[in-house]
């Protein structure tokens, strides 16, 4: 049988664009960039922007997977440094499987959700995940364990090395990041925790809609192994046809990062235009 070509891995610094979807009565094009591979401690308000500046346009939202975030922060743990106790190996295993990982099913991590939030809460929690089970209900565990529950992220069979080997926590900074960058770029930032099953906007600059864009990243576009692309850039093009009339007598939408419109046209090659 013939051996299949090996798929060609863009560069750093690549933009491909995604299929365009719709919120907020627009239209939006949807990019992700490839990146190099994130160390710890390292300053994203620095080393992100030779991928965004000159090509990010005033009403686009710029969005950053909170992963990479937590990364820089110092906020990696690696796993053989984690200690585990019977009372949390048990917890673990009683977490229900996840279609994309092993979550907090993996002792570890669940040894640093309890780290995270205390004792009480998870426990809490997790009495709150058995009535679930009773009832035919699902999610209550995470509401009340919280976001930086939620947001922590174990390693998975596609995970890059060296982070295979590590636990990633929620980023504690990423409000402070996001304002930041958007000074810089002029542009709207969200920091975004989206996988497989849904998308949450953890932090944001002033005036990005959070509606919209847990919409536009619903399916997931940046990816959940190793596509190395976290980071991404939603942009109105133009009207939903069938809401155009929303907007009596030409008024413009309240002001909001891809609340005008403005229209614009792809290079064809998968780059912004300009």
């Amino acid at each position: 049988m013939p051996q299949q070509p090996e798929r060609e891995v863009p560069a750093p610094g690549t933009w491909v664009e995604k299929s365009a979807r719709q919120a907020g009565g627009m239209i939006w094009q949807r990019f992700v960039i490839r990146t190099h591979l994130v160390e710890i401690g390292e300053p994203l308000e620095q080393t992100l922007m030779p991928y965004l500046q000159g090509r990010v346009r005033p009403r686009d939202v710029v969005v950053l997977g909170e992963k990479v975030v937590a990364i820089a922060e110092g906020r990696a743990v690696p796993l053989d440094s984690v200690p585990v106790s019977p009372l949390v190996r048990w917890l673990s295993r009683q977490v229900r499987p996840l279609g994309y990982g092993l979550g907090l099913r993996r002792p570890e991590t669940m040894a640093m959700a309890v780290r995270e939030v205390g004792w009480p809460r998870i426990l809490l929690a997790a009495g709150a995940g058995l009535v679930d089970r009773v009832i035919g209900r699902s999610g209550d565990f995470y509401r009340i364990a919280g976001r930086r529950v939620a947001a922590i992220d174990g390693p998975g069979p596609s995970t890059i090395p060296p982070y295979n080997r590590y636990i990633v926590l929620a980023p504690i900074h990423a409000q402070a990041l996001a304002v930041q960058l958007a000074r810089r770029l002029r542009a709207g930032v969200a920091v975004v925790d989206v996988n497989d099953v849904g998308a949450e906007v953890l932090a944001h600059s002033p005036g990005v809609r959070v509606e919209w864009v847990r919409e536009l990243l619903r399916d997931n576009p940046m990816g959940q192994g190793a596509e190395q692309t976290p980071l991404g850039v939603l942009r109105p093009v133009r009207r939903e046809p069938r809401r155009a009339s929303r907007w009596a007598g030409g008024a413009e939408e309240p002001a909001a990062f891809g609340g005008s419109f403005i229209p614009v046209v792809g290079s064809g090659d998968g780059s912004p235009a300009g």
